[in-house]
């Protein structure tokens, strides 16, 4: 037996929220420029938020509007925003649009993982913790006497050494913040039956809010950062992940496009060639168009690996260009893509 354990937090967790308001920073200012480019920092704390960074862009935007409504989406009161954004230095600007090809917004590597099974290619104890969360916002929003009030987080241990995609589970660990007034024992059983009703596995070890109840949660509770669960975004501990987050930033920003690229590719290749799982890898230098190392290495069911590095660079135009327009990043609502895990979008 070989015990992993994953995490996934909900749209709601302060973190995410900071996520969400630099992302729908974005998707407001592409909506009117789409060749802005874009880096907006966010921390929220009570009911403050600080936005931060960098932006050039051929249009003007409210931010104190796009802030308040995200906070009002997901039931966060915002009483100040403070601005600190300024434009984006033009010697980085002149790097990245010098040529007719865009060069990359930065350097850095990223990495594409997939998995062969389940609905979203990623592996079966990060989709359970994946359903769990979607199954708590579910309640939120559908149910009328929810006992939530949206923070929550949800851990998953299986039995990695098992075969097959679905793995035994071995411990659920939930803690979600909830309404005054209930005994831990009232949000335990709550919690119980939500999973069961979702057709989650409900293990012999399952801890349910285990320091005891939880009422105070959301910004006023932890200050919220935009970027900090880069890991929840990705693959869930499963495979590596790039240096570089994801929102706040333009697609021209190959941290964000050349991961989501990758994960596509990592996709792409498992269907293909029925690999059990794919990793690949792609690193960029900045003002430099096509990437400086491509790897692809499939595992196949019986262990060994297979290098298809070289078909990925015959097959895929991985310049920040190609990527945007193959991927049509320009088109997504970054607002909506950063409440969850990013990789369920490139499948």
């Amino acid at each position: 037996m070989i015990l992993f354990s994953t995490e996934m937090v909900s749209k709601y967790h302060p973190d995410k929220y900071a996520d969400q308001i630099s992302d729908s920073v974005l998707t407001e200012i592409l909506k009117n420029d789409p060749s802005a480019h874009v880096a907006c920092e966010c921390m929220a704390k009570d009911n403050t938020v600080v936005l931060a960074g960098e932006v050039t862009a051929a249009c003007d935007i409210n931010y104190e509007a796009v802030v308040r409504a995200v906070g009002a989406r997901l039931g966060y009161k915002v009483d100040k925003v403070i601005n600190l954004i300024t434009k984006q230095s033009t010697e980085i600007g002149n790097a990245v649009d010098a040529e007719e090809q865009i060069g990359a917004g930065d350097q850095g590597m990223m990495f594409g993982f997939a998995v062969n099974g389940g609905k979203y290619y990623l592996p079966y104890g990060q989709e359970v913790a994946i359903d769990i969360i979607k199954a708590i916002e579910r309640d939120i929003e559908k149910n009328p006497d929810s006992i939530f009030l949206g923070d929550a987080k949800t851990q998953v241990t299986t039995d990695i050494s098992a075969s097959g995609f679905v793995k035994p589970v071995d411990t659920i660990l939930v803690s979600a913040c909830h309404k005054e007034g209930l005994s831990i024992d009232q949000v335990r059983k709550y919690v119980c039956d939500l999973l069961s009703a979702n057709g989650i596995p409900v293990p012999k070890k399952l801890l349910i809010n285990p320091a005891g109840t939880w009422t105070f949660g959301g910004p006023a509770a932890d200050c919220g950062l935009t970027g900090r669960k880069i890991v929840c975004d990705q693959y869930g501990g499963y495979a590596p992940v790039g240096g570089g987050a994801f929102s706040g930033k333009d697609p021209s920003k190959v941290d964000r496009s050349g991961c989501y690229a990758a994960r596509k590719i990592a996709v792409d290749l498992v269907r293909k060639h029925n690999f059990d799982s794919c990793v690949v890898q792609l690193a960029y230098a900045i003002g430099v168009s096509n990437p400086v190392s491509v790897s692809a290495i499939g595992t196949l069911y019986d262990g060994s690996k297979a290098d298809v590095s070289d078909e990925v660079l015959q097959s895929y135009d991985l310049t920040p260009r190609g990527i945007i327009r193959s991927l049509n990043l320009l088109e997504l609502n970054y607002g909506i893509l950063s409440g969850g895990n990013h990789m369920m979008a490139f499948i």
